[in-house]
């Protein structure tokens, strides 16, 4: 009769010998075998239109764009007049999901859209985002805020003091709407087995709703936090992604909800349904 394989796990034989500090060609045996043995939780989320099941260990929130330029005074949005009054709530909600996702070994993605200096990277004229990106618009028809909106290096393209990124969370700079567009987002996630995304940001229509786009179209699975997210033109254009991601692209779902579903108390903060 032939013998019956047997599963053996050589994780902690590696870290027994203390052979991973030692020989580093261990290293990326050690890495791939971080990822396979990740425990398993699954997740009941109470999302539109239905709900659904996902696995912690394959998932990961996406913070999109909590910069100084969208959700502070005197940052881009406010210079352009775009009403700002309602970031301050979805910087505390997505403090709060980030602390209770990462205790629950969720992964934490922070995008960032910000051009180089000298704007090498901005597209130049040719380009459409040249002519229509708030922030290149702005500085190319006003000089003295030229290198001062979305530039690396200014206050303007900094990530706010609340929700800094930590040791493990990782860190996208982008230069289009997308996450996705001309970045590593997408070979970063797959390399760590991530499968489903948490949305939440700034702003709901365009850099979130491009970004969650991007992400169905490469075979995610996107969940928006209804009310971790801001949209750039009032409630009207939140609506709109709103719809399109729980009829078309994804889902949706309150941060209670998601934090509920962490076993994270909810918070007290108003909450739309």
């Amino acid at each position: 009769m032939p013998a019956v394989p047997r599963k053996v796990s050589v994780l902690p034989w590696i870290y027994k010998e203390n052979r991973i500090e030692g020989d580093n060609r261990l290293r990326p045996i050690a890495n791939a075998l971080r990822l396979a043995y990740k425990p398993r939780v699954l997740l009941r989320l109470n999302t539109k239109p239905e709900p659904i099941e996902i696995d912690a260990a394959k998932s990961a929130v996406v913070v999109v764009d909590m910069q100084n330029a969208f959700a502070s005074t005197g940052g881009l949005l406010d210079i352009a007049g775009v009403d700002i009054s309602g970031a301050q709530s979805v910087v505390r909600r997505i403090a709060t999901v980030l602390e209770h996702a990462r205790a629950c070994g969720i992964a934490a993605v922070h995008l960032q859209m910000g051009y180089k200096p000298d704007q090498s990277n901005a597209g130049g004229p040719d380009s459409p985002n040249f002519h229509k990106e708030l922030a290149m618009t702005l500085m190319n028809r006003r000089a003295e805020l030229r290198g001062k909106l979305l530039t690396e290096g200014t206050w303007d393209f900094e990530i706010v003091d609340a929700l800094k990124p930590r040791g493990n969370d990782l860190v996208v700079v982008k230069t289009r709407y997308s996450g996705f567009a001309g970045t590593p987002l997408d070979s970063m996630l797959r390399t760590r087995g991530i499968r489903y995304l948490i949305f939440a940001g700034i702003a709901t229509n365009v850099c979130v709703e491009s970004t969650l786009r991007d992400a169905y179209f490469l075979d995610y699975w996107p969940i928006l936090l209804r009310d971790g997210a801001m949209a750039a033109g009032g409630t009207t254009a939140h609506d709109a992604t709103v719809f399109n991601v729980e009829n078309f692209f994804g889902w949706t779902m309150t941060s209670d909800d998601f934090l509920a579903a962490l076993g994270a108390p909810v918070s007290h903060e108003r909450s739309e349904a």
